[in-house]
């Protein structure tokens, strides 16, 4: 069963296969998909500061009646962070927010901050290594049991290494059927960086591709379980959000393997031309 299933970071924390994204979901929704996602057996949950929904995760967490050793929590640093104090202090903030004492995950969302994603060439490499240091003072504090990176490239993640104690352990970014990094997802696989991969189902412009249609016909399975188990044979952590219980059921029914010949088919689709009403958001290419 997927929901049972992990994988081993470089520093021997398990993380699970499959989590629950909670973008877009306020506090109120984000505490019930919370309860919800772990009474069905979902372990992993992934927030972020800029979602504006930690408390409510927090909430859900501290009363869903499960061990919180038995949780995998995330957050991520907000983007706009880029000096040591900032991201330190909203490391801490996360913290007081959601009412825990750790977190198993603290990433930081972007290299740039969102108001110049797509907009500027700089990619705020003095920024990030602050924002790095202060995730790994937090780590080296027992506050985080493990840190990342996300929407990182590779030029990004040099940036890093070139001067970390401690190596980013994930990198969260965008990987769905249409739109798949293999460049970035081999960099961090050949760097024991685990991927983790947001928007699985192309918030929900997969849904509406025929050839994932037949393909999925073919399994007998959903579109959404298609691209999902794709992630997973991928080799990624897998984060599709919802706040939709029965969703979640349907999300972690995943007891099927892709044939290696259909994943390749599934890897040459061409690029999604649009992501509808969400286009506008940086993570799909627009701007805010």
């Amino acid at each position: 069963m997927i929901l049972t299933e992990t994988y081993t970071l470089t520093n021997g924390v398990k993380i699970p296969k499959l989590g629950l994204g909670t973008w877009l979901l306020d506090d109120t929704q984000a505490s019930e998909a919370t309860r919800q996602a772990i009474q069905l057996g979902y372990r992993l949950i992934d927030t972020a500061q800029a979602y504006g929904n930690e408390a409510g995760i927090g909430e859900g967490v501290r009363t869903c009646g499960v061990p919180r050793t038995d949780l995998f929590i995330a957050s991520k640093v907000a983007a706009e962070h880029k000096t040591y104090d900032s991201a330190a202090a909203s490391i801490d903030g996360t913290l007081q927010k959601m009412g825990l004492e750790y977190l198993d995950l603290m990433i930081i969302h972007s290299p740039q901050p969102w108001k110049a994603v797509n907009q500027s060439a700089d990619r705020y490499e003095e920024g990030n290594r602050e924002a790095w240091r202060a995730l790994e003072d937090a780590y080296k504090a027992g506050k985080l049991r493990a840190i990342g990176v996300s929407n990182f490239l590779e030029s990004d993640i040099e940036n890093i290494l070139a001067g970390c104690r401690i190596q980013p352990m994930v990198n969260q970014i965008l990987t769905h059927i249409t739109n798949t990094n293999f460049g970035l997802i081999d960099y961090c696989q050949r760097h024991g960086i685990r991927v983790e991969a947001y928007s699985p189902i192309a918030h929900g412009e997969a849904l509406k591709n025929d050839k994932i249609a037949a393909m999925a016909k073919k399994y007998q399975v959903s579109p959404a379980q298609l691209c999902l188990r794709y992630d997973l044979q991928l080799g990624a952590v897998v984060l599709p959000k919802t706040a939709n219980p029965a969703h979640m059921q349907t999300n972690a029914e995943l007891d099927f393997v892709i044939a290696d010949a259909d994943m390749d088919e599934l890897k040459a689709l061409p690029h999604i031309e649009s992501y509808g009403a969400d286009s506008h958001f940086p993570v799909f290419g627009g701007k805010l």
